[in-house]
């Protein structure tokens, strides 16, 4: 039997009282801190299921081949098909941008004072974070996409609409879904995944406009809810996440995200008109026993190694109010 100095200690962060390790010992409650995080960064998002995302297991960057079309001939009875196209090729390239962190250091005394837990609210900051560097860095390549010239020689590169009153007319934007449609239909740009991000501000000025609402015209949305679904075909998103300033660059970078973006009110593209590449998936780290008794608190890291950059060009249509 134990004496009275061998208290039984319980171990509520143990799985099935698997213990003997700090890893063990505090199994679930890690498993609590990475939920709390991975649901935070899945809400914030806005681009993530919008685009490509590719995985590598090794390396510094990946290559997205691209090719034009190919073109079709009669044949020429009692002659040998030896091959007429020769059908361009380019690529593009995304290369992984440095770790990227989120971070706090929780002290223990001040745990103890406090009198409401902190970790939880901790953990979902640390989410949000980096779901909106991961959706910043999305919307600059996005409208940075309508921007850039064709991958290809020959092929199309992205398109610009501009006119000074869309940031404030609802049945100008309406229009401008119907042009965007337009030249996706005239590029061959695939006609599934095509979507409409903007502001809050102008995503209600849709609202309001009518002739969006009215099912008489096909509209998709509702008055009461201030929603909108759909115009003109466009999946219509709302989003704080588009870029609107002029943005330089920061350390760590390695592709390029720098551009003015102060004329920018909404990015129509494809799926496949931007990618990202992503190295290391969101992780989550929490310090073991040597460093809470060393520095008497946690620290609490989330990180993931990614980059995006710029796919298909002619997949992309800046919506600006910038002087045509």
């Amino acid at each position: 039997m134990p004496s009275y100095a061998d208290a039984i200690r319980t171990y509520p962060g143990a799985l099935n009282n698997d213990i003997g390790t700090y890893e063990k010992d505090n199994a679930l409650f890690l498993k609590v801190f990475a939920g709390e995080v991975l649901t935070a960064f899945e809400e914030t998002n806005v681009f993530k299921p919008l685009h490509l995302v590719r995985t590598i297991t090794h390396g510094k960057s990946a290559s997205f081949p691209a090719t034009w079309k190919a073109t079709a001939r009669y044949h020429t009875p009692g002659t040998p098909i030896l091959g007429s196209n020769q059908i361009k090729t380019g690529e593009r390239v995304i290369t992984i941008d440095d770790l990227l962190i989120a971070d706090v250091f929780i002290y223990n005394l001040d745990e103890a004072k406090n009198h409401y837990d902190v970790r939880q609210i901790y953990s979902t900051e640390l989410g949000r974070a980096l779901a909106r560097a991961f959706d910043t860095r999305l919307g600059r390549v996005a409208v940075l996409t309508a921007r850039a010239s064709a991958t290809i020689t020959g092929a199309p590169g992205g398109t610009q609409l501009k006119n000074p009153n869309y940031p404030t007319d609802g049945e100008l934007l309406a229009n401008a879904a119907f042009n965007v449609q337009q030249i996706f239909d005239e590029k061959d740009v695939p006609e599934n995944d095509r979507y409409l991000v903007l502001r809050p501000a102008q995503y209600y000025l849709l609202a309001q406009t009518t002739k969006v609402l009215n099912r008489d015209w096909g509209g998709s949305g509702a008055y009461a809810d201030g929603s909108v679904l759909k115009v003109a075909g466009l999946t219509i998103i709302k989003s704080n996440h588009l870029p609107n300033d002029n943005y330089a660059g920061t350390e760590g970078e390695r592709n390029n995200y720098a551009g003015d973006f102060t004329n920018t009110v909404a990015v129509a593209f494809h799926k496949s008109a931007f990618g990202t590449v992503k190295l290391m998936d969101l992780a989550l780290e929490q310090t073991g026993q040597d460093f809470r008794v060393m520095y008497q608190g946690d620290m609490m890291v989330a990180k993931y190694a990614m980059g995006h950059g710029i796919l298909r060009p002619e997949c992309a249509v800046e919506i600006s109010k910038a002087a045509s």
